[in-house]
């Protein structure tokens, strides 16, 4: 700041001292002015002007040295009262702005909650003629055009479901209910939501559970399963998906093994990024990019601990360590 004071006051500074200079001169060179009292004179001007200067420094900088450490919350509360007239014009523009601020802060999210309001009212609505259509499909007897049409059905549901999830996200540990959660009976329904896609690829699922019960959210983990299971089923073809939990090292881990097109290594830093997709897939119209993001965000207020190992060409393995009933003493609804 001292620096900086210097240089905004550095013509001020320069004048007094050219002036100074410019006595000296004089004197110097009229034989009939005495040099010695002069030199005395100037330094007892440039002392008390150096003592002046780091009085105003302390006075001038105490303003800005506050406005320097504001935390930007849009309240002016934080920096101190002006002391000067352009102190107070900075501070009234500063206010002024802040206030704008706050109000255009406050319009955005009204209409950002409205929008989502809208978003969720919509896709509740949706649901509904969704469903008078899987009944619709389930009585057509023609099966090679009843399976392309379940599959058609299967898609709009998990990207409605995935859509639903997202906008939830945001109050997501407001909507948290930790409890015993029956492992295989989350998964026996995903798979079971899943059932006309993976018999269309002619895939299946060989289940190895060792451990069924964990701590959870049960609506918020069949979610996170979903995501999984339907990066395995989209990405393999005429293979088995292998689902196994054990207890490691006193924490139940579940493994979600698929044999499908796998991951390339320098894709691997960036796979749980939003809307991230394959570099060497980016033709792939069908990847959104989505599910392991969201799989991600939501593993965090669950303190699930999130792995994923993938070889190109061999297959991918995601494996959810789940915590221990302690890690949940800060959450609510334990």
């Amino acid at each position: 700041m001292i620096r900086t004071y210097i240089w905004e006051r550095i013509s001020w500074i320069s004048f007094v001292l050219i002036l100074h200079l410019f006595w000296i001169f004089i004197a110097f060179i009229d034989t009939a002015i005495p040099l010695q009292p002069i030199l005395y004179m100037v330094f007892l001007s440039l002392l008390f002007f150096s003592v002046f200067v780091f009085i105003r420094y302390q006075k001038e900088t105490r303003f800005f040295k506050r406005l320097k450490d504001w935390d930007h919350n849009l309240h002016m509360t934080g920096v101190d009262a002006p002391d000067s007239p352009f102190e107070e014009i900075v501070s009234d523009s500063l206010s002024e702005q802040a206030s704008l601020l706050r109000q255009a802060a406050s319009e955005n999210r009204v209409m950002v909650e409205q929008e989502k309001d809208d978003l969720l009212s919509w896709i509740h609505e949706v649901k509904t003629p969704l469903t008078a259509l899987h009944l619709m499909i389930e009585r057509v007897q023609d099966e090679s055009l009843r399976s392309p049409l379940k599959y058609e059905w299967l898609r709009i549901h998990l990207l409605l479901d995935q859509q639903l999830h997202q906008k939830r996200m945001t109050f997501m540990e407001n909507d948290l209910y930790i409890e015993d959660t029956d492992l295989e009976c989350v998964i026996f329904q995903e798979i079971k939501t899943l059932q006309s896609w993976c018999i269309q690829k002619g895939i299946g699922f060989d289940l190895q559970l060792g451990v069924t019960n964990v701590l959870s959210d049960a609506k918020w983990l069949a979610f996170m399963i979903r995501q999984l299971l339907t990066n395995a089923v989209k990405y393999s073809t005429a293979s088995d998906i292998v689902i196994s939990s054990e207890l490691r090292d006193g924490k139940v881990t579940l493994t979600i093994q698929d044999s499908g097109r796998g991951i390339d290594p320098r894709d691997m830093p960036r796979i749980f990024d939003k809307g991230f997709t394959s570099t060497l897939d980016h033709h792939d119209h069908a990847s959104t990019g989505m599910g392991l993001y969201l799989t991600k965000r939501v593993s965090e207020p669950l303190l699930i601990s999130l792995g994923l190992n993938s070889k190109r060409g061999e297959g991918t393995t995601v494996t959810l360590t789940f915590p221990e009933k302690n890690d949940f003493v800060q959450l609510t609804g334990v």
